[in-house]
């Protein structure tokens, strides 16, 4: 299905909010787009997650959206969790600006990431070479800064 389109629109922590869209390319991989303002410059892990319950803000989103049980790693390994998008860069003023490409996040199809949410972290993903106890789950990547829903975008 060509030209399917999603949206999230992130909320969160301090001031940090913006909005993504996704599109479904023919090839099957999924071009995500945005911009999220009020973050710390540097880089951020960006991350699809499991769950699309915000009920306690970004933190019940549940843990890495990992279908396939695999290790976390970088969009680029063939081991990674399917929600594993590595880092996004804030600049000197807070704001990135967002052009990810990837395979494994598909808006169709039993692995969909419609429904499920998109969250920005306090601090890099390590990409699962860092050492630390939770860089094979969670890149290391701190708290949970901001996120929201990933849905069907509206033709009008």
């Amino acid at each position: 299905m060509g030209n399917l389109k999603a949206v999230a629109v992130i909320s969160g922590n301090d001031n940090v909010k913006g909005s993504l869209q996704f599109i479904q390319q023919s090839n099957g991989g999924t071009h995500v787009r945005g911009r999220i303002i009020g973050l710390a410059p540097g880089l951020h892990a960006f991350h699809i997650h499991a769950l699309d319950d915000t009920t306690n803000g970004c933190n019940s989103t549940g843990p890495h959206f990992n279908p396939l049980k695999k290790d976390h790693g970088a969009p680029s390994d063939e081991v990674r969790h399917a929600g594993d998008l590595g880092n996004i860069v804030a600049g000197p003023d807070g704001v990135a600006e967002i052009s990810i490409s990837d395979m494994q996040i598909p808006l169709s199809g039993v692995h969909s990431i419609l429904g499920r949410a998109v969250v920005v972290h306090a601090d890099p993903d390590d990409l699962g070479r860092g050492g630390h106890e939770l860089s094979k789950t969670t890149g290391n990547a701190g708290a949970r800064v901001g996120c929201g829903v990933i849905g069907l975008q509206s033709s009008v």
